[in-house]
């Protein structure tokens, strides 16, 4: 069996790949979608993320194990948070 660090690298490398597809061509499956990844597997692909959880507890109930990421989204994009005193 994998050990955990080795589990969440394989989302991660996953869950990059899939934005990168879906940011590439908005045809693809995940083009819009929260994908849930358990164990270095898609496991869920859904329109919200509500969804998309409950799919993703019902795969893996040990939330150490998944990841999930919102396909198209710019992860790099920076945004501006303004707060007034």
């Amino acid at each position: 069996m994998d050990s955990l660090s080795v589990v969440q690298q394989r989302n991660r490398e996953l869950a990059e790949r899939i934005n990168r597809e879906a940011r590439s061509d908005p045809r693809s499956g995940y083009a819009g979608k929260y994908v849930g990844l358990a164990n270095g597997q898609v496991v869920a692909v859904a329109d919200d993320m509500d969804e998309m959880t409950r799919q993703l507890r019902q795969a893996e109930t040990d939330p150490r194990k998944c990841f999930w990421v919102e396909a198209s989204r710019d992860y790099n994009e920076i945004h501006e948070i303004w707060g007034l005193n």
